[in-house]
C-alpha cells in the first residue's frame, strides 16, 4: 500500500471587544486532502472536505465567565471508485458555556452543545466539571456525553481500502458517556497522582464479515464499556527528574452474536513507564526510559489469540560543548520486534482485504540516532 496526498487549507479568525468585559470572536476555516490509494493493483482517488464557521460571544457576569455561540459545520467525501460510499454531513449548532469559582479552592463548569445534523437529527452533548484543591491536593472530576457520526472509515477500511465494503445502510449514531476522578498531590520534590476514568459507547461500529471477500459496517447490540486506573510518581531535585507510572485497563465489549461478552482487542490490562533523567544547564543530560505492555487479546490473528507482553528500554545523552550539542538516542534496547513471534503476512487475506496482521509490538526493532546540533548567533 502507497499513498499520495495534495492538502489546502485556509482560516482567518476575528474578535473585538464589546464594551468592557465581553468579546466577539469568529472564525472559519476551510480543508480539502485529495488521496491517491494504492492497494495491490487496485487504485481508489478520494476528496474530502470540511468547513467550518463559527461565532461566539464571551463575558464576564454575575461572578461567572460566560461564553455562547453558534456553529456550522459540513463534511464531505467523494470517491472517484466507489460513489456509493460518497456522503456530505452538516451540522448548524448552539453551545454555551459558564465557569465560576464558588469558593477560592472550587471551581465548577458546565456546557452544552446542541447539533442538528442533517443525518442524524438532533444531538445533545453535555458536560460538567469541577476543580477542588484543598491544600496540597488537587481534585478534578468530569463528565460528559457525545455522538459521532458514521462514516466509511474504520481502522479496518483504512488499512485496505473500500473495495471489499458493502453499501452502508441503516447505521445508527455511536454514542458515549465518559467520566474521570482526578486526585493529584505535590509538595516539595514529591508530586503524586491517582487518575480514575471510564467509558460507555451504545451502538459502536464494528466491521463484520459477510463473506470470503466481503465485509460490512453494523452498530454493535451492546455497550461497549472501559473502566481503568493510572497512578504518576514524580520525584524532583536538581539535576535528578524521576517519573514512574502504572496503568490498568479493563476494557469490555459485546460478541458478534448472543449476549456473551469479550475483552477489547489491542487493549493491554497492564502497562507501566519508568524514566530517569539527569540534566544540567550548559553541560549535558542523561536520560534512561522502560517501558512495559502487557498482554493484549487479539482479534482474527490467525497465530496467535493473545499477543506477548514485552518491554522497550531505551537510553538518551547530550553533551553541551560550547555552542555545539552531540546527542545519542538509542530506542528498544533488547530489538523486540512482532517478526520475532510470528509473521505479519497472513497466509489468505481477510474479508476486508488485509493481508497483515495487527501490529501489537514494534515493527522496527533497534533504533540509533547520533548527531549534532551547532547554536548560531549570540
Amino acid at each position: 500500500m502507497d499513498q499520495e496526498t495534495d492538502r489546502l487549507d485556509a482560516g482567518a479568525v476575528y474578535e473585538r471587544p464589546l464594551g468592557d468585559s465581553a468579546w466577539l470572536q469568529a472564525r472559519a476555516s476551510a480543508v480539502e486532502q485529495s488521496h491517491r490509494h494504492r492497494y495491490g493493483d487496485l487504485i481508489e482517488e478520494d476528496r474530502h472536505q470540511t468547513f467550518l464557521v463559527e461565532s461566539s460571544v464571551s463575558a464576564e457576569a454575575m461572578g461567572a465567565d460566560w461564553m455562547g455561540g453558534l456553529v456550522w459545520q459540513a463534511d464531505d467525501y467523494a470517491s472517484d471508485a466507489f460513489p456509493a460510499f460518497d456522503y456530505r454531513y452538516t451540522a448548524p449548532a448552539v453551545f454555551a458555556q459558564v465557569e465560576r469559582d464558588w469558593t477560592e479552592d472550587l471551581t465548577v463548569s458546565a456546557s452544552a452543545r446542541y447539533d442538528d445534523h442533517s443525518r442524524y437529527g438532533g444531538q445533545f452533548s453535555p458536560r460538567l466539571s469541577l476543580l477542588w484543591r484543598p491544600g496540597p491536593w488537587t481534585v478534578r472530576g468530569s463528565w460528559g456525553r457525545g455522538f459521532f457520526a458514521p462514516t466509511p472509515f474504520v481502522e479496518e477500511t483504512e488499512a485496505a481500502g473500500l473495495s471489499r465494503l458493502e453499501p452502508i445502510a441503516n447505521l445508527e449514531v455511536e454514542t458515549a458517556s465518559t467520566a474521570s476522578l482526578d486526585l493529584g498531590w505535590a509538595r516539595g520534590s514529591w508530586e503524586t497522582s491517582l487518575t480514575l476514568f471510564g467509558s460507555d459507547i451504545d451502538d459502536a461500529v464494528r466491521l463484520q464479515p459477510v463473506s470470503a471477500d466481503r465485509a460490512r459496517l453494523i452498530n454493535v447490540d451492546g455497550v461497549t464499556r472501559t473502566r481503568g486506573v493510572e497512578l504518576l510518581g514524580r520525584w524532583r531535585r536538581a539535576p535528578f527528574v524521576l517519573t514512574a507510572n502504572y496503568m490498568y485497563l479493563d476494557a469490555d465489549e459485546p460478541e458478534e452474536a448472543g449476549s456473551a461478552r469479550r475483552d477489547t482487542p489491542m487493549t493491554p490490562r497492564h502497562s507501566a513507564g519508568f524514566v530517569a533523567m539527569w540534566e544540567e544547564h550548559d553541560r549535558g543530560r542523561l536520560g534512561f526510559e522502560a517501558y512495559y505492555t502487557g498482554a493484549q487479546p487479539l482479534d482474527d490473528d490467525p497465530y496467535r489469540d493473545r499477543s506477548a507482553p514485552y518491554w522497550e528500554l531505551g537510553l538518551l545523552g547530550e553533551v553541551v560543548l560550547g555552542r555545539y550539542r552531540l546527542f545519542l538516542n538509542l530506542e528498544n534496547l533488547l530489538d523486540e520486534r512482532q517478526t520475532q513471534s510470528d509473521p505479519l503476512l497472513r497466509p489468505a487475506r481477510t474479508a476486508d482485504g488485509r493481508w497483515t496482521t495487527d501490529a501489537w509490538a514494534p515493527l522496527e526493532g533497534f533504533v540509533a540516532n547520533v548527531g549534532v546540533r551547532i547554536r548560531f548567533g549570540g
